[in-house]
């Protein structure tokens, strides 16, 4: 199967709950600022790369996993994702597409509007570092959601 974490910009929201999924961060506590930094494509998506999807790694149910970026499309990509796979004969459990935005708060759009659009990541990025931070809980109860629907297909 394939999962998918969809957010605005592929640049936090999806990125994060990517990387707690395959482990690159904590499930367990509140990651350091440096730790969410560290992550592969954290806060670096230009716009021509928005709609494509960012591999992020292997779960451990064998589970492909990844962050990709829909801007404002989020839900008509992902009926158009469903219906392109039932039309072409592909069952809709190939691919689990997880809405993501919902976990960030203001502190996450402002820095992450203020990074990527305004392109003042000095300014922008540690305000979307201490977004995620505050709002990490969000982050987990979206991932535990997620592995618990897993579970229950495996």
């Amino acid at each position: 199967m394939i999962i998918a974490y969809v957010c605005y910009g592929s640049a936090h929201s999806s990125i994060v709950a990517a990387a707690i999924h395959v482990g690159f961060l904590p499930d367990d506590r509140i990651p350091a600022f440096e730790e969410i930094l560290s992550l592969p494509h954290y806060d670096m998506t230009e716009g021509n790369q928005i709609g494509i999807p960012f591999y992020m790694g292997v779960d451990e149910f064998d589970n492909d996993v990844y962050a990709i970026g829909a801007k404002s499309g989020r839900k008509i990509m992902m009926k158009a994702v469903k219906s392109f796979l039932r039309e072409s004969g592909i069952s809709e459990k190939e691919i689990m597409l997880i809405d993501t935005l919902p976990a960030i708060g203001l502190m996450t759009k402002f820095g992450g509007m203020t990074s990527r659009r305004f392109k003042m990541i000095s300014i922008g990025r540690p305000f979307t570092v201490y977004g995620i931070i505050k709002k990490y809980k969000n982050f987990l109860d979206i991932v535990n959601s997620v592995k618990s629907r897993l579970k229950e297909l495996d």
